[in-house]
């Protein structure tokens, strides 16, 4: 089985259409969440990615660009995005959206795998380093865990006491690549496939992965897409001017 999982698009067509021309053959495709929020197509967005499979789990932004949260955590400029796309999503897509399951889920009760947007312990948690990812993975035991939230594509594995992170290592910045890593037996990982939308690692390039239960590996991958034509849309929109210079910088 190869499964494409996706994670944190937030309303970038651009960056979709791009990952979807380039994304290898699979069979399955996982959303982590965060569809809508900073960027200027979420109607559009939302409405290709309701025919890319059936598991979906809601993000922060989803739930405050739909109103079940007020967004009262949030900065200015995420929170003022949050309201226009609450204000531009079609009636369908708000339903949507709204109707999205929080995480954690398993896609199949069969398999020791679950999807979720932040943590398995709290949908809205951040996991940024090894401390936080141990902390979950000694409370949480399914063997994979995928995450999103972070905008960060990464890996981290426990195996009792003995702990790993892996960090994909890319040649070039400006084009195509792809970094592979085995899984170990006897590890448990919680695996961040990047973001589509807006990368936050220092790496402009769109981010996402391929989990291949077959080879028990993970692709990690990065394609460049039209950040002008996306930053052009985002201040059209009348949306912050910082939603637009950041996706050039990955951060």
């Amino acid at each position: 089985m190869r499964v494409l999982v996706v994670s944190d698009i937030h309303a970038n067509l651009d960056a979709l259409q791009t990952v979807l021309d380039a994304a290898p053959a699979y069979d399955l495709l996982w959303n982590l969440g965060d569809m809508v929020g900073y960027g200027a197509d979420p109607n559009e967005v939302v409405s290709i990615v309701q025919g890319l499979g059936e598991v979906f789990v809601r993000g922060n932004h989803d739930k405050a660009c739909c109103g079940i949260s007020d967004a009262s955590d949030f900065n200015l400029i995420a929170a003022q995005a949050a309201f226009w796309t609450r204000e531009t999503l079609s009636n369908e897509n708000f339903e949507w959206l709204k109707s999205l399951p929080a995480g954690p889920i398993k896609p199949y009760p069969s398999q020791d795998i679950t999807c979720v947007h932040g943590s398995p312990l709290d949908e809205d948690e951040y996991l940024i380093d090894m401390r936080d990812a141990v902390h979950a993975l000694n409370l949480w035991q399914p063997r994979l865990t995928f995450f999103g939230h972070t905008h960060v594509q990464c890996a981290f594995a426990l195996n009792g006491k003995q702990s790993e992170g892996v960090r994909p290592r890319y040649e070039v910045a400006n084009a195509p690549q792809r970094f592979h890593f085995d899984l170990k037996p006897n590890y448990r990982y919680l695996i961040n496939p990047g973001s589509i939308g807006q990368p936050r690692d220092g790496d402009p390039r769109a981010g996402f992965a391929l989990y291949d239960s077959d080879e028990e590996r993970i692709t990690f991958y990065r394609v460049p897409y039209d950040i002008a034509s996306q930053q052009k849309k985002i201040l059209d929109a009348g949306l912050a001017q910082r939603l637009a210079t950041r996706l050039a910088e990955g951060r």
